[in-house]
């Protein structure tokens, strides 16, 4: 599957708990802590004037929430798509965030339960290039978890093992070249 090269911009949540404390969420609906909504707030003043014209979010309720307080400020309505959930990390979910990680990303091991990165990958590129066709209102805000975006920065052909920050708004933009991610 291809990433299609049109530009969007990504927000991963707010903090919670399980991130403060460096354990895995996956699929698990832990939801922002005090340090979580005021980093939504925090970034949903900075994406005002940017021209955004929809928000995409996944179900889960840190990126829900996260994804409401921006359109609250953006004037827009918000859109769930289950495809931008996160990865189930199977037994792994509430653990440490250990060497497990790296190889699961790697593809040389999936937990017990756990969705494989390639399929995270397949999934992303489809919830991406669905949110981005020609027809939807451009650009689009799409609010999701740490885990779909390194997914999204293996479809970009962008280092994979790096650490998305809680609610920073990053431009995910192509070139000739391939792809430019711009924090905002």
């Amino acid at each position: 599957m291809t990433l299609q090269r049109r530009t969007f911009w990504f927000l991963r949540h707010g903090e919670t708990d399980w991130n403060a404390a460096q354990l895995s969420q996956g699929s698990v609906d832990i939801p922002l802590n005090a340090v979580g909504l005021e980093q939504a707030r925090a970034a949903a003043t900075r994406l005002v004037g940017l021209g955004i014209g929809a928000i995409r979010c996944s179900p889960l309720v840190r990126a829900r929430v996260t994804a409401e307080i921006a359109a609250e400020a953006l004037g827009l309505p918000v859109e769930i798509d289950p495809d931008l959930r996160e990865a189930a990390y199977g037994v792994n979910e509430g653990q440490p965030m250990t060497d497990w990680f790296s190889r699961w990303i790697d593809g040389s091991e999936t937990p017990a339960q756990a969705e494989p990165f390639a399929d995270l990958r397949a999934r992303a590129i489809t919830a991406v290039n669905r949110a981005t066709e020609p027809a939807a209102p451009q650009p689009v805000l799409l609010v999701a978890h740490g885990g779909l975006f390194r997914a999204l920065r293996a479809a970009m052909d962008l280092p994979i093992d790096v650490r998305t920050p809680n609610a920073l708004p990053i431009r995910c933009a192509p070139d000739q070249s391939g792809w430019v991610l711009t924090p905002h």
